[in-house]
């Protein structure tokens, strides 16, 4: 597996981070070995491919393109491991071009055994008579009105093929031509439209799939009656995807508009072709879509590797996970159902996806139907689709709350999404709000007002993750329920911090980043070295997402150097070097993928006693170690104080990452991973907590003397 060190890095000089975009790359190599995982059903390594695929497809477009856009406009400024854009885009290339033939090596293997176990992605000998009978008569009933050839030649003008486009170029010769006169070429364009399926399943008992791609070239001949075909070739267009925003912008949601529309027409950073490519369509394709830093790639296999996802949808319960139902939380069905009432009595932590995100549904559908609920709060980062959430706030809004929502428009890719929900909520009624130009608003938290015999009294949801009914399912975030008034006081800031940009003062217990959040983490790692440095008990435990920010890195370096035991479980990008003598001895990296996304945030520090203990400060978190975390978005830290929801956080959930080695990869000095090896006790923190419902009042803990020893890789230095 590839290292994130650039190939031209000197080793033994260890440099003192990994450089970001190679990092990046190491963890898809990662979601990609789970496509080869014996241990998972065909169908799900089939959609570790296509998830390898979609995350690829997004590098490109967004972190690719900035590299390319920074060559363009000459900075040379290095990233933190000393690369220039212009050395970094050249490591990338090499490495995407090892991985693209990885991914098409997995595919012919998972194409040979779906075969076996009766799914077939189509080719000739699959096809009989009647198969290609109805295949004809859907070309031409469904696919055929809807698909335009277009010849190119000086009297049509090239058309323009949006992001993600998937064709066909045809090289067609009219029939019947004098042979005395010169044989002409025509070069025909047939543009496939997003709206029509990836892969076409043809009916019948055995699966049978085919691609939208090669369906339109098996019955090419109805397009073109009258021609003979000479050659055809399927090709793929990525372009640059990310939008930048003025901070002069005056009107935010017409700017977002103006700015998507752009978007679709973004600089081409990808082109993918066939292999066996017609050559005279390959110039002409390549001369028309020729732009400065974009990349021509020849796939030999298929491309778009995402759109194996319809295939995935194949009803086969036997090649897929075992169906999971998440639990609904003891303790509110012990008070009836009533969200309030739970809350009321003890703050609660709910783990998702093991227990049901119906909870966070019905805690702000509750409160929509309750008379005595007077105002509703909710930061949206991302909602999905389908969101009961946001019908939930509608109703509120109708039966005359005070409902308050902050929607984020600058939620990548979901901002097309984000716009429409906004309208609707400003129909219904509801105070509608953008948040900072030039910040993300990422904090998930929401507040109810309630109206109770003693006064009001605010409940609060603090989580981890995006209030998204879909990814809810599949992510593992945790979320905080609490009618602690302090935290209810810093949530009321927070938010008006975001409508009225008044700058909360004297927080009770909540971070907000930009304004303090790096600062108490700061001091968190800075304590914890001060505590080793006296010979006292030291350690941090972090459970994020990605650790890129220098100023984070350097602290748990020098927290290391102090003697600090540091255990970090970071799913997807990593810039710290761990194990290093004299640097990072002292930190272990691993990394966990597996059935769930591994998605919450949580930072745990000793303070004076051993960890994992009672002492221990625990925190959750919307943000990760990232410098646009820190600074250029708005996240919330959530001290937890309650000792119930303490230990569960700490002696459940983070431990049991820690203890996970079926599903860990192992992060060494070199920058490669390495897959944890089970030993004797093998654990998966999945699984433990599919079959173990204690976070919702029953079944026993993790016992701390459980926390496996370090083992730290060492440097050759």
């Amino acid at each position: 597996m590839d290292s994130p060190l650039s190939a031209s890095s000197d080793r033994d000089s260890s440099p003192r981070y990994f450089n970001r975009e190679l990092s990046w790359l190491a963890f898809n190599d990662r979601v990609l070995a789970e496509a080869c995982n014996a241990d998972y059903p065909l169908l799900e390594r089939l959609r570790f491919l296509s998830i390898s695929g979609s995350n690829l497809d997004e590098f490109m477009m967004i972190r690719v393109a900035g590299l390319v856009g920074q060559v363009q406009r000459g900075i040379e400024k290095p990233s933190v491991d000393g690369l220039t854009p212009a050395q970094q885009l050249s490591e990338i290339r090499d490495r995407l071009s090892r991985l693209n033939d990885r991914q098409q090596e997995i595919f012919r293997d998972l194409r040979e055994m779906l075969a076996d176990a009766g799914i077939h992605m189509a080719d000739d000998r699959r096809i009989d008579r009647e198969a290609h009978e109805w295949l004809r008569q859907h070309f031409l009933d469904e696919i055929m009105p809807v698909i335009t050839p277009q010849a190119l030649d000086p009297a049509h003008p090239f058309p323009f093929i949006a992001n993600e486009g998937l064709g066909v170029l045809f090289t067609v010769r009219r029939k019947g031509q004098k042979k005395k006169a010169p044989a002409e070429d025509l070069v025909e364009m047939v543009l496939i439209p997003s709206a029509l399926p990836r892969f076409l399943r043809v009916p019948g008992d055995e699966a049978i799939y085919i691609g939208i791609e090669n369906l339109i070239t098996r019955f090419a001949d109805h397009l073109f009656p009258g021609f003979e075909m000479r050659g055809s070739g399927v090709f793929r267009v990525l372009r640059d995807s990310d939008i930048e925003i003025e901070e002069e912008a005056e009107d935010l949601v017409r700017t977002f508009r103006s700015a998507i529309q752009r978007r679709r027409r973004g600089q081409v950073i990808q082109l993918e072709l066939e292999t066996d490519f017609n050559a005279t369509a390959e110039a002409l394709l390549r001369d028309r879509l020729a732009t400065p830093g974009a990349t021509f790639v020849k796939i030999d296999g298929m491309l778009g590797m995402s759109g194996l996802s319809d295939i995935v949808k194949e009803d086969r319960p036997d090649l897929k996970f075992d169906a999971y139902t998440p639990r609904y939380p003891e303790r509110i069905r012990e008070h009836d159902g009533d969200c309030f009432a739970a809350i009321r009595e003890k703050d609660i932590i709910i783990h998702h996806p093991y227990e049901s995100f119906d909870v966070v549904v019905d805690f702000i559908r509750q409160a929509a139907a309750d008379p005595n609920v007077v105002a509703i709060k909710q930061a949206l980062y991302r909602a999905g689709t389908q969101s009961e959430v946001i019908e939930a706030l509608v109703e509120a809004a109708e039966n005359g709350k005070s409902v308050t929502a902050v929607v984020e428009l600058k939620a990548r890719f979901d901002e097309e999404q984000n716009l429409y929900w906004a309208n609707k909520l400003e129909r219904a009624g509801v105070q509608v709000i953008y948040g900072f130009v030039d910040w993300k608003t990422h904090a998930k938290v929401a507040m109810v007002v309630r109206r109770e015999d003693e006064g009001f009294r605010t409940y609060c949801h603090f989580g981890t993750g995006n209030y998204h009914p879909i990814t809810a399912k599949i992510y593992t975030d945790l979320s905080y329920f609490t009618a602690d008034p302090r935290l209810g006081r810093d949530a009321a800031k927070l938010f008006n911090f975001v409508t009225g940009y008044v700058e909360p003062h004297g927080m009770e217990m909540l971070g907000i980043s930009p304004i303090d959040l790096r600062e108490r983490l700061y001091a968190r790692i800075d304590a914890e070295a001060d505590a080793a440095r006296q010979g006292k008990p030291s350690g941090i435990w972090i459970k994020m997402n990605q650790l890129t920010d220098q100023g984070m890195i350097d602290r748990l370096y020098a927290a290391s150097e102090a003697g600090v035991e540091i255990q970090l479980v970071v799913r997807g990008i990593c810039n710290l070097r761990p194990g290093v003598a004299g640097l990072s001895e002292n930190i272990r990296v691993k990394s966990i993928i597996g059935r769930f996304l591994e998605h919450s945030r949580i930072y745990a520090f000793a303070n004076g006693a051993p960890i994992p203990g009672k002492q221990t400060q625990v925190y959750i978190s919307s943000a990760d170690m990232m410098e646009r975390n820190l600074d250029r978005r708005v996240e919330q830290l959530v001290p937890i104080e309650n000792q119930t929801v303490h230990d569960q956080v700490l002696q459940q959930v983070l431990l049991a990452n820690l203890l996970d080695n079926e599903r860990s990869w192992i992060l060494q000095p070199d920058g490669t991973y390495e897959r944890a090896e089970p030993g004797a006790k093998p654990f998966n923190c999945h699984r433990y907590f599919m079959t173990n419902p204690s976070l919702s009042g029953r079944g026993g803990a993790l016992e701390a003397g459980d926390v496996p020893k370090l083992a730290f890789a060492r440097s050759a230095a």
